[in-house]
């Protein structure tokens, strides 16, 4: 695993307990599954919600919606990730520590063909347009 995926994803799982805690003080308990067997067999949490943290979408003006990805840009494959990865998730949570963004998997899905595809040595996944998803969303002002 290289430093930048270990980094974002240290960065991405601050994010996701600092959503819960935001999460549990409206009333919705969230329990987060922490082992990558569970995760992998079931999803992120049991309530099939996915966190994602996007720190450039205000200055970009783009969410990045993330749909595959691999641990190190030596790997060859892509494994399904994000909104295409086979689990429970229901509700697809974006954002930073000021807004979190909320769609429906299923939405993202529908519209991924729209936007431009974008390819890291880690992740492949859409830009999707903040003035498109507001659209479609429920925003959560934090």
């Amino acid at each position: 695993m290289n430093q930048n995926y270990k980094n974002c994803l240290e960065e991405g799982l601050a994010f996701q307990d600092y959503v819960t805690e935001k999460l549990y003080n409206l009333g919705i308990p969230l329990v987060t599954y922490r082992s990558r067997n569970y995760q992998l067999g079931g999803g992120e949490n049991k309530a099939g919600i996915e966190i994602k943290f996007d720190r450039k979408f205000r200055e970009t003006g783009n969410f990045y919606i993330e749909t595959a990805e691999k641990s190190d840009p030596k790997k060859k494959d892509y494994v399904p990730s994000g909104i295409y990865r086979n689990d429970n998730t229901w509700l697809y949570l974006i954002g930073d520590y000021q807004t979190i963004y909320v769609f429906s998997k299923e939405q993202l899905k529908k519209c991924s063909d729209r936007f431009r595809k974008v390819e890291t040595p880690t992740s492949k996944g859409f830009l999707l347009p903040v003035e498109e998803a507001l659209k479609f969303l429920v925003i959560l002002q934090l």
